[in-house]
């Protein structure tokens, strides 16, 4: 048909070459609009809200951009009317972007399952222990599918050179021998690589886990192949090397749950009378939001010579409701204890003798 079209429109050849290229560009791109028209208008009208159509339309629009009108370029190829030479450089061209453009997509696509992953393990529940061992090793998943896809994109275009598959086993004993030496010289990088494999699997830590790490409270932020990023409360970041969290010891707040036991202690004279200052503690709990209604527990746990030692233990299904509960205690309980009993706040006491009198009488 189109050699029929060329021949009745008497066309030269280097502008049937243009316009046939220019058609086939034009032509996949009225494709991939066409295509994202019809998407846009099956998609969710709530921005805010997840879709996986939207998820494609945003991470596979650039990538189709590119292939689609490549796409039509490599099928009209055969139409066109050139030298064999250049027809064979515009081959390899058209080749080469083609395996390119391919490569993007599948990244595209990797992109995407990791918006609807993200979607259906969603951090924001309160119990998100099963969320949070998923987003972890997502992130491995997706730089490591990444990295092997752009790598077999490479290997795809270098293959496709006669000249260097003919030089390859040649290649083959250099690049074994530099491995070596590449070995030696990078063990760290590379411990550092496997402990992350080994952290994304095994999972001593995940995404928004709460550590505490060289004296710091913070949440897990972000976990690469060689660092991890912790949010401190006070929103610095601590960067640690990955291998850290295999060689040294951590506290993990959130290892297999959330919930967490906080303390708040007080220190009164001998005369607090403690029943009093218990029923005040359970009316205070006992509605409280924070409070998940597993454990409220006050005893007396230490004596010494000048006070006495009051713990109130509270239980709250995560750290930080846990803190604001605490702090809620102790302003409420100094409160009380300053407005009816503040008798009982900590004193020294000294006592004063006459010399003359003795100590001990008998």
């Amino acid at each position: 048909m189109l050699e029929n079209l060329q021949r009745d429109l008497h066309l030269p050849p280097i502008v049937w070459n243009i316009l046939l290229g220019g058609a086939a560009l034009i032509t996949g791109l009225i494709i991939k609009y066409l295509l994202a028209l019809v998407l846009r208008v099956t998609a969710s009208k709530n921005e805010t809200d997840y879709s996986l159509i939207r998820s494609t339309l945003r991470r596979l629009g650039k990538p189709i951009n590119y292939f689609l009108p490549v796409l039509v370029l490599d099928m009209v190829l055969p139409f066109m009317e050139l030298a064999r030479k250049p027809m064979n450089v515009l081959n390899r061209v058209v080749e080469i972007s083609l395996i390119i453009a391919f490569g993007f997509m599948l990244t595209g696509l990797v992109k995407v399952f990791e918006d609807y992953i993200m979607h259906a393990y969603d951090l924001k529940k309160e119990d998100n222990l099963r969320e949070r061992k998923m987003r972890t090793q997502l992130q491995f998943v997706r730089k490591l599918a990444i990295t092997t896809i752009m790598l077999l994109t490479l290997c795809a275009v270098l293959l496709s050179f006669d000249s260097l598959r003919k030089i390859g086993a040649g290649l083959l004993t250099g690049v074994g021998v530099g491995g070596i030496i590449i070995g030696f010289a990078a063990q760290r990088s590379l411990a550092n690589f496997l402990a992350g494999m080994q952290l994304a699997f095994t999972q001593p830590i995940r995404i928004d886990d709460v550590l505490v790490v060289e004296g710091e409270w913070g949440r897990v932020e972000e976990i690469t192949l060689t660092y991890v990023v912790l949010g401190i409360w006070d929103q610095r970041k601590l960067i640690l090397p990955i291998n850290y969290f295999i060689e040294k010891p951590f506290q993990n707040w959130t290892r297999t749950g959330s919930a967490i036991l906080g303390t708040a202690f007080l220190y009164l004279d001998y005369t607090a009378p403690i029943d009093i200052l218990r029923a005040e503690f359970e009316r205070l709990v006992k509605d409280h939001p924070l409070w998940d209604k597993r454990v409220q527990v006050m005893q007396v746990t230490n004596i010494t010579d000048r006070s006495v030692e009051i713990r109130m233990l509270v239980s709250c299904n995560s750290s930080g409701k846990a803190f604001d509960l605490r702090c809620f205690l102790r302003e409420n309980m100094l409160s009380f204890i300053q407005q009816n009993h503040a008798y009982c706040l900590p004193k020294t006491r000294a006592v004063f003798e006459d010399k003359d009198t003795p100590l001990l009488q008998g």
